[in-house]
């Protein structure tokens, strides 16, 4: 592992360059999801369900629906366009274009290639968190200077994700396998890491199993964040993120590397 370690440098912003330049080819259609989708579930769930639900007790505080839950959208969106960039989008550079293995053939290492990814699904992250963030301040739904702290949450957070899709990526056989991990662990994380309801209204045993789930503590910072609402519960939530990106950024680097000179 340390030899790994050792090996990685800042040639792997060479990939992460490759990358944007792609992205910035086709910014059209990259960039109209993360714009659009704030917007269909604010109004979806925000406006929708929240006309139903009316008010969400939450940290001492009572809060419309639509303000608990559009930090939500945010923590979904550093989950989603990071973990699907290093795991659907991963597999298609690596076992279909052979991007990686062009990519070889240059004096980069493989461990530059794999930093280059997990870079990269980092920055999808940061992209549609903060145009997401720039929305909701549009609706009114932000709370200013300490909405701010977003965007390391945002960095962080997708760090953390992108390590976990390269983890899975490195044990993908196939590309139809990684519906198994979507459905045993991003669906249960979307619809139990309080997100669209708080995670105190679960009973205890599964209040416990939720508070384990990574975007939990992404959820959890997030809104603190977009509410200014501080707690002493933040710190922890942060030192999770910070561990499990240092824990799954080096097992990524392990995996992956056993993948690629196979």
């Amino acid at each position: 592992m340390r030899a790994i370690v050792r090996n990685a440098s800042l040639r792997s912003f060479r990939v992460w360059q490759r990358d944007m330049d792609v992205y910035l080819t086709n910014w059209k259609t990259e960039f109209l999801p993360p714009l659009s989708e704030p917007v269909l579930y604010v109004f979806a769930f925000g406006f929708g369900l929240g006309s139903l639900i009316h008010r969400v007790p939450y940290e001492g505080r009572d809060l419309t629906y639509i303000r608990f839950m559009a930090p939500g959208i945010v923590s979904i969106a550093v989950m989603f366009w990071s973990y699907f960039e290093t795991t659907y989008s991963s597999f298609v550079r690596m076992y279909y274009q052979r991007t990686f293995d062009a990519i070889l053939a240059t004096p980069l290492l493989v461990e530059d290639v794999i930093l280059g990814e997990l870079l990269w699904g980092t920055t999808k992250a940061l992209i549609a968190s903060t145009i997401m963030l720039g929305i909701l301040w549009a609706l009114g739904l932000v709370a200013w200077p300490s909405g701010l702290w977003v965007i390391p949450v945002a960095l962080a957070g997708g760090a953390m994700f992108s390590a976990m899709g390269l983890v899975v990526t490195a044990v993908t056989k196939n590309i139809s396998s990684f519906n198994l991990p979507m459905f045993l662990m991003i669906t249960p994380m979307f619809t139990f890491s309080g997100t669209f309801f708080p995670v105190g209204i679960l009973p205890k045993w599964a209040v416990w199993i939720a508070w384990c789930l990574p975007l939990t503590h992404v959820s959890y910072v997030v809104r603190a964040a977009v509410l200014g609402l501080p707690r002493a519960q933040v710190v922890w939530s942060c030192l999770y993120i910070l561990g499990f990106a240092v824990v799954f950024t080096a097992l990524a680097l392990k995996l992956m590397k056993r993948r690629l000179i196979q």
